[in-house]
């Protein structure tokens, strides 16, 4: 069992979340219970699905919870792409998202190989 906020990529992922609550709730009200609950849910998955793992006995579940984290990321990825194409977030601060969403993402990857690897040995 490990302390998930020892996690870097944790860290990384809670300021997404906290970020993703901040522009979405500029984002028109008729969109409330429609694009704002699926980008709030899937984001806030990841550091979940992290914090999860992290409470579970052995790298074999902590390696699946961090798959499903990656899985949530990407989900993440394609709905702030749509809020961009949907004009709810301006090109810039896409751009600025997506960027701290790819870094969060390869740290994520390379946590899950490492599990991974280390589940094996």
């Amino acid at each position: 069992m490990k302390d998930f906020r020892d996690f870097k990529v944790w860290e990384k992922a809670h300021e997404l979340v906290i970020e993703t609550y901040r522009f979405t709730s500029l984002f028109p009200k008729h969109e409330m219970f429609g694009l704002v609950s699926q980008m709030r849910r899937c984001v806030s998955s990841v550091p979940a699905n992290i914090a999860e793992g992290s409470g579970r006995l052995g790298n074999s579940e902590l390696h699946r919870f961090l798959q499903i984290a990656c899985g949530s990321a990407n989900e993440f990825e394609y709905h702030l792409l749509l809020a961009k194409d949907l004009g709810y977030l301006p090109e810039i601060e896409y751009l600025a998202l997506d960027k701290r969403l790819a870094e969060m993402k390869r740290m994520l990857v390379a946590l899950t190989r490492k599990v991974g690897s280390e589940r094996k040995s």
